[in-house]
């Protein structure tokens, strides 16, 4: 299993932005997925998680009404969808995935995408 994250960049305050991350890999529809990001001197933190369907997802308070995850199973994708965004919101993105349950803890997920810097301005 290898996960590609994209979608990175440069953006204002109040900008919009789109991640995706690439599964490879056999059976998508049976890995839960999640992003996560790592702010400059700081932890990992949970961002957001989806479920195998995408019939549930979880969000971390600071991002819930402004981010949207979402998948698609037949394309082996999982893309969060950042609106509104703000300097505190600057970190490496990372995609998680795994065969177990969706968590918010980063300790659940076995696979990690390499992460794609989003940078917002003030």
């Amino acid at each position: 299993v290898q996960l590609q994250a994209s979608g990175g960049g440069l953006v204002r305050t109040g900008d919009s932005l789109r991640l995706s991350c690439a599964f490879s890999g056999r059976a998508f529809s049976t890995y839960v997925s999640a992003w996560f990001r790592q702010a400059p001197g700081k932890e990992r933190e949970f961002v957001a998680a989806i479920s195998r369907s995408g019939g549930s997802t979880y969000y971390a308070d600071s991002v819930r009404g402004r981010f949207t995850i979402s998948r698609d199973n037949a394309m082996n994708t999982v893309t969060l969808v950042m609106n509104n965004l703000t300097p505190e919101d600057t970190a490496v993105y990372y995609c998680a995935a795994d065969r177990s349950r969706t968590s918010t803890s980063q300790a659940l997920y076995e696979y990690w995408g390499q992460g794609t810097l989003v940078t917002v301005s003030s």
